[in-house]
């Protein structure tokens, strides 16, 4: 039986996803408030399902604490749709972010999932890679990186071709912020932008003929 802590201030809400996951031998137990939540013994539950407008207490800070001094996996379920609170709880350490209203089954496989993860990685947090892309955000080390759209469709093309060159009119085309008519000067710019963003010159490295490559 997986062991779901829930933290989450609509009780009739909880009581149905509870009843769903019931089926798949998953105990959810809630508490409508945060402070009684932190104090129900967290290294008893496998999972936390996290809100983040509560009473007394933002779910932000509550989501710090417990990344702070458990190893444990945390999904944020909200109906904040603020991009700035997908960033900040992601950054603070929880492992998914959710938006409400959603369909229970996707809860289920976003649990099942993360639950894998953890138990292929010791059930510990999976070690952050360099770069990653966290639904429409590029994360550098943990931290995410505040880009501009051409910046972002140039880098994340980067990232799903590391290694490899890619020309300039590549990297151009890739990006909907940008035409091919745009001159290479503006590329140019925004490699400067992004090596000066990760405050690493050789992670992109210029190809001599080419273009330009992140280095794997």
């Amino acid at each position: 039986m997986v062991k779901i802590l829930m933290i989450e201030d609509d009780v009739e809400f909880a009581e149905i996803l509870g009843e769903y996951l019931a089926m798949f031998e998953m105990e959810v137990t809630n508490y409508d408030d945060p402070f009684l939540g932190l104090s129900a013994g967290i290294p008893k539950f496998d999972l936390i399902i996290l809100d983040l407008t509560l009473p007394g207490m933002d779910g932000l800070e509550v989501c710090k604490e417990i990344a702070e001094r458990y190893h444990i996996p945390i999904i944020i379920s909200s109906a904040r749709s603020d991009i700035q609170d997908k960033i900040t709880g992601l950054e603070l350490g929880a492992d998914d972010y959710i938006p409400k209203p959603y369909d229970p089954k996707e809860m289920l496989a976003r649990i099942q999932a993360l639950l894998r993860r953890y138990e292929n990685n010791g059930s510990a947090k999976e070690p952050t890679k360099d770069l990653e892309i966290v639904q429409d955000v590029i994360f550098y080390h943990g931290k995410a990186l505040h880009l501009t759209p051409a910046e972002f469709d140039i880098l994340s093309q980067m990232i799903h071709h590391r290694g490899e060159a890619l020309s300039r009119e590549q990297l151009i085309y890739s990006s909907d912020s940008m035409s091919i008519d745009s001159h290479h000067k503006s590329l140019d710019m925004i490699i400067s932008k992004l090596r000066n963003k990760l405050g690493d010159t050789q992670l992109i490295k210029s190809v001599r003929g080419v273009g330009f490559k992140l280095v794997s």
